[in-house]
């Protein structure tokens, strides 16, 4: 060991290791898309900059542009990740509820007023946004519409062969559900525009998933 206690390999002071990562790179991911969907939602797409991005979620732009190499695909991140607040898909394995409970899940009739206001205030920008930037109505189908209803004619599929239901289009069944679904839930701008008050909704939607259910019950 040499003089200032630093141990030696082969005669040579040995190389100490650098600082542990604060985060790996999907935490800084993650923390990136939570701030950049509040920062669209605040300032518009038109306003957001990967700039105030960076400084609101206090890291360099360089280390930014590591993790999104443009606005275009953050946003795309973002919608992605919007998706999971719209269908809560996929579904553990192993899950083995009626099909109004598992229904009831995937479109999160329970969430909580905060997060509900947080989803109504996302699909109020990209409605807002979609006319004046033709990519985003690219993405928002690609990424989001789309791929969610592909998720959920998937999941459909399986609970076919599982007996759970019959349906002899998935497909059709998934627009289907979103429809009723997606369009009770009422204006973008929020439930309370269109309900008078957040339990008549839900009241709304649990009758939806009723007659959805008992429409392709397999008894």
């Amino acid at each position: 060991m040499d003089e200032v206690g630093i141990p030696e390999l082969n005669g040579e002071p040995a190389r100490t290791r650098g600082r542990p990562k604060v985060s790996s790179d999907d935490d800084k991911r993650a923390l990136v898309i939570e701030g950049a969907r509040s920062i669209f939602v605040e300032y518009g797409y038109a306003g957001t900059t990967t700039a105030l991005v960076a400084q609101r979620c206090n890291m360099s732009k360089q280390t930014l542009y590591k993790l999104f190499s443009s606005k275009e695909e953050l946003f795309a991140a973002v919608v992605v990740g919007h998706r999971k607040m719209m269908l809560d898909l996929p579904r553990p394995e192993e899950e083995d509820l009626p099909l109004v409970d598992t229904l009831r899940a995937i479109f999160m009739i329970d969430i909580e007023e905060a997060e509900d206001e947080e989803r109504a205030a996302f699909i109020h920008f990209v409605m807002r946004e979609s006319g004046q930037f033709p990519q985003l109505r690219d993405v928002l189908h690609r990424e989001g519409m789309i791929r969610a209803r592909q998720m959920l004619a998937q999941w459909l599929a399986s609970q076919e062969a599982r007996s759970k239901l019959r349906l002899t289009d998935h497909e059709s069944g998934a627009r289907m559900l979103m429809d009723m679904i997606f369009g009770g839930m009422g204006p973008p701008e929020g439930g309370a525009q269109a309900w008078s008050d957040r339990e008549t909704r839900k009241l709304h939607l649990e009758r939806c998933i009723g007659i959805f259910a008992r429409g392709v019950s397999a008894t």
